[in-house]
């Protein structure tokens, strides 16, 4: 009877980690977020050089699409995000893609950047820190 129950137990315990294990990874893939898929994180570059970009949870469409859900990219170099509903300025720092790219060849001069992907609204209201995401590079 004890070898039944510890059998029985040890079974219920690998079931529970699979579900657990499994819900955990079904969470990510059902939240919002936008990424840099390249270059990585940390990585020295030479100029000009790709920079990618990806979303998950949320529509990309041109500037002007207005609907719930969608919106675009913006790059910003060396920049701070701006808050969630301002509207990103378009200069040298805050990059706009309105034409619903998702990629982009970047130019720099040698040194320390911090690349910033924002995702906006059709009219290019800033969805805010949650729909933001950094990386490091060094030009050389």
């Amino acid at each position: 009877m004890l070898k039944h129950t510890l059998r029985t137990a040890a079974i219920v315990m690998a079931l529970c980690s699979t579900a657990y294990a499994g819900s955990g990874n079904a969470t990510p893939a059902a939240a919002q977020g936008v990424y840099i898929v390249a270059p990585a994180d940390g990585a020295t570059v030479s100029s000009p050089f790709k920079v990618q970009f990806g979303v998950k949870g949320m529509t990309v469409s041109p500037a002007g699409t207005v609907a719930e859900g969608s919106g675009h990219y913006h790059l910003l170099i060396n920049a701070d995000v701006i808050p969630k509903g301002d509207v990103i300025p378009a200069d040298a720092q805050h990059l706009h893609f309105g034409k619903g790219q998702s990629e982009t060849e970047l130019k720099l001069d040698p040194g320390t950047y911090k690349l910033t992907v924002l995702f906006a609204d059709g009219l290019h209201k800033s969805y805010g820190s949650d729909m933001s995401a950094s990386i490091g590079v060094t030009v050389k």
